[in-house]
């Protein structure tokens, strides 16, 4: 065995790097990191569609990571390293896979998306090496799209969702090469976290995505598209900020950096003035109110809500896991405090729209640390997450749909938080940072558990515990009458942990 993988793919031939797995049946796997599905966003290509990449010359050193679309060190939004790595070529894909060069070896393929709120995050993550889904058998891709205004602003003359357009010309660089790399391109599960899970959300009701995947996982991801009215809107502003015309030339006039700065400037609200109103913008906001760019409803590519689309039964043929964590955004409460201060909870709950909601939240979810304010962090958490996953999961009707909920606390924290399944998933609890989002000595035995249970997912689009029914929530609803029809905090589904 060479100990410089190569494969020859469609655009010419790439070398990698071997690694140790350190595992069976797969003992080592070969990393291809940096390979080019479309030319680079830049000149020409700046806010269009995304153009198929062209050949190279020579054998490619595919064996570190390409550039990355996100550019800046946005702060540490979570514990999970996310590097940013300059150049032009930031559309790129990395493979990791246990049989290059071997066409024959038909594995399946697993395709992932990284969450960042559509505005950061980085497929060269550490968290994302798939050494282990090598190990069980699994080819594994992990690609990049863009991000913020580049990926999501809402240009008249331009295409809309450009950055949901990069992935589905990843998912069509996978189809055409990823025999070549020892992967079956029938046999393709796409997959994402946060707004990773959105996208997948959103691909499972784009039509130009149909034939590309054929199953799907979504965690903390039931991300419902912008309306159309806000997208415009927030593209208009940006544009009215740098005082240049609201066309695509326009805007292709600022600098990298200019764009930058004027994004995160767009869609930010003010903080709350008492209780009332930060219920209220958690209830009519949600994820809307605080991304500014992300997909959005084009009338083309994304034609519907995904709410209507899956009541309408798109994607009923679609194996799909999907699932949250416990506390995903309740540490997130404690913004509230200063409006908790020498109050009583109960009183403020009666007076507000949703008190009755955050009531049931306190009822149902047992003990949390960081009292009130983390009651109304828990609030946000429902909303944006939990709520919507059970609608959704209901509106899939009889498709395959397996649910998860995550409820391993953090030993500190004493919270299950957004990102702490994901090293779990990926069996990767040697990672950089894990001991900040799972705690000191994270349990190996959860982690065989999780990641066994997505690789056997992968392998035959069945998930190792009961599917979804919708007469299941009928009968929690029956039980827990209050929580009504479309609502339930104890998911009748897979405990990974008690």
């Amino acid at each position: 065995m060479s100990d410089e993988p190569s494969v020859r793919c469609a655009q010419g031939e790439a070398r990698g790097v071997w690694r140790d797995t350190h595992g069976h049946p797969h003992p080592r796997s070969a990393a291809f990191l940096g390979l080019p599905f479309a030319e680079p966003p830049i000149g020409a290509h700046r806010f269009g569609a995304p153009v198929p990449a062209g050949p190279w010359q020579g054998v490619r050193d595919a064996t570190s990571y390409g550039p990355t679309p996100q550019r800046r060190d946005f702060g540490l939004v979570t514990a999970i390293p996310e590097p940013s790595i300059p150049g032009d070529s930031t559309l790129n894909v990395n493979v990791f896979t246990p049989a290059p060069g071997q066409p024959s070896a038909r594995l399946p393929v697993l395709v992932w998306i990284h969450g960042g709120g559509f505005e950061a995050g980085s497929p060269a993550s550490p968290w994302y090496d798939g050494r282990a889904f090598n190990r069980d058998g699994v080819v594994t891709v992990t690609l990049s799209y863009r991000l913020g205004f580049d990926g999501f602003g809402w240009i008249p003359d331009a295409p809309h969702n450009r950055g949901l357009l990069d992935q589905i010309e990843a998912l069509r660089w996978v189809r055409r090469n990823i025999t070549e790399f020892g992967g079956d391109p029938d046999n393709v599960c796409i997959a994402g976290q946060s707004a990773g899970g959105g996208s997948v959300w959103a691909l499972l009701v784009t039509e130009q995505a149909r034939g590309l995947f054929g199953a799907a996982i979504s965690q903390s991801g039931p991300l419902e598209v912008q309306s159309t009215e806000t997208a415009a809107a927030h593209g208009r502003a940006l544009a009215e900020l740098a005082g240049v015309p609201w066309t695509k030339a326009g805007l292709a006039a600022l600098s990298e950096d200019q764009i930058l700065d004027l994004q995160a400037r767009i869609g930010h609200r003010p903080p709350p003035r008492n209780l009332a109103d930060a219920l209220q913008g958690i209830a009519q906001g949600g994820i809307e109110g605080t991304l500014a760019y992300q997909p959005y409803l084009d009338g083309d590519l994304i034609p519907h809500h995904i709410t209507a689309a899956l009541a309408a039964g798109t994607s009923s043929d679609i194996p799909l896991i999907a699932g949250a964590t416990s506390h995903e955004f309740t540490a997130l409460g404690q913004q509230y405090a200063p409006l908790l201060a020498d109050h009583d909870l109960k009183p403020l709950l009666r007076t507000s729209p949703y008190g009755s909601l955050v009531e049931t939240v306190a009822a149902g979810c047992g003990e949390l640390p960081g009292g009130p304010a983390a009651l109304v962090g828990q609030t946000l958490t429902e909303l944006v997450f939990r709520v919507p996953l059970v609608r959704w999961a209901e509106l899939r009707g009889s498709a395959p749909t397996w649910l998860y909920d995550f409820r391993l606390r953090h030993p500190e924290t004493g919270l299950a938080s957004h990102c702490a399944e994901l090293p779990y998933v990926w069996d990767l609890l040697d990672a950089p940072r894990v001991g900040q989002t799972c705690g000191v000595d994270p349990p190996q035995e959860l982690a065989d558990l999780m990641h066994r249970s997505w690789v056997s997912f992968v392998h035959d689009h069945q998930a190792p515990w009961p599917a979804w029914r919708p007469e299941r929530l009928a009968a929690i609803a029956d039980r827990v009458p209050s929580l009504g029809p479309a609502y339930q905090l104890e998911y009748d589904i897979m405990r990974l942990l008690p």
